[in-house]
């Protein structure tokens, strides 16, 4: 499919932490020039030239996006869930998501919200915990719901469909956190897959960031990367931030962070990625975050491997309605591409 087909079917994709695998379908789908391998925890990984004596250059994304799993049933049908990743208690109330039932059914359901003719005056301006909120699947009783396939451990993710403006190359969806990160490695792979490069190029597409970096873990293990480049869908601070402190606005580019919480970026390959940007004129965007953490920051603690992180900005991340656009996406793919032109033996020796 082409590549806004690709984004949208990336987005809608069911696939909270844990239940990636109608994406990991999606990515083999899409390298059928590549063979590909599934573990059981459904990662996805590849190489372009296995036992190759070239430095290995690992692409990371991960497939999973931030969701729920219902945790009981209560006696009149409504479902006590958790989330699945880092949400904000504000997100929930009133927003439509929908839950997979057994039998592999999607289930339309809502975070209930009392109506305002019920609430008590203190009712209206305070929030209550997720652990007090419920989702409604319309059913009357826990045996209705459990006809529909829904139980406990039932995962869920935000409804919505992905659409795209044409006009202003904007993505309104879903899970680019961090789907438009898959496309991006996707795409890479695709247009560096008949190219002579000095590396063995390698891909990873991993599950479970959301509740710990758990699956890169395994395809860092089974692909012994020499560098990672981890493509993520980074939270965009534009609509919220003095402009001198905008450090991951929409249309700018690719965001390289050069620290968050989770890892200080190794400075040579950093600054080997910003002088390759401006080499080639690719727009990007260069940040210090006070928080986050990314599976760069996996591999690098527990392999000793550099990384950077190329993040597409995303506007409302971590919640049920996001914004990406095409033009951050295409030069996100762009810089990784030459940098996996330039990745040989030496270079990577001095990083």
């Amino acid at each position: 499919m082409d590549t806004i087909e690709r984004i949208k079917a990336l987005s809608d994709a069911f696939g909270p932490s844990g239940f990636e695998d109608d994406v990991a379908v999606l990515v083999r789908e899409e390298l059928d020039g590549y063979e590909t391998f599934t573990d059981h925890m459904t990662n996805v990984r590849c190489e372009k030239e296995p036992g190759s004596d070239k430095p290995n250059v690992m692409l990371d994304a991960h497939m999973d996006e931030v969701g729920a799993i219902i945790q009981a049933i209560k006696p009149n049908g409504t479902l006590r869930f958790l989330p699945l990743g880092g949400w904000s208690a504000v997100s929930f109330p009133s927003s439509a998501f929908k839950i997979r039932s057994r039998e592999g059914k999607d289930i339309p359901a809502v975070v209930a919200i009392k109506p305002p003719h019920f609430m008590k005056k203190e009712e209206r301006n305070t929030l209550p915990p997720v652990s007090d909120m419920v989702m409604d699947i319309g059913v009357t009783s826990a045996e209705e719901a459990r006809e529909l396939g829904i139980g406990i451990g039932s995962p869920a993710v935000p409804d919505i469909t992905c659409r795209y403006d044409e006009e202003r190359g904007l993505f309104f969806g879903k899970a680019f956190d961090d789907r438009i990160g898959v496309a991006c490695a996707i795409e890479a792979l695709k247009r560096l897959q008949e190219e002579e490069l000095p590396c063995n190029l390698q891909a990873s597409f991993s599950v479970q960031e959301e509740v710990g970096e758990r699956g890169v873990r395994s395809n860092a293990e089974a692909l012994k990367p020499a560098v990672m480049i981890c493509f993520e869908g980074c939270p965009a601070d534009d609509t919220f931030s003095e402009d001198y402190m905008i450090q991951a606005g929409i249309g700018r580019g690719p965001m390289l962070r050069h620290m968050d919480v989770s890892m200080i970026t190794n400075w040579r390959f950093q600054k080997l990625a910003l002088d390759v940007a401006r080499e080639k004129g690719i727009p990007v965007q260069e940040s210090v975050r006070s928080g986050g953490g990314t599976n760069g920051a996996m591999v690098n603690q527990n392999y000793g491997v550099p990384a950077i992180v190329i993040g597409v900005p995303v506007r409302y991340i971590h919640s049920s309605n996001c914004f990406c656009r095409l033009d951050d996406y295409e030069n996100a793919v762009k810089l990784a591409v030459e940098l996996c032109r330039v990745l040989d033996a030496q270079t990577v020796s001095k990083l």
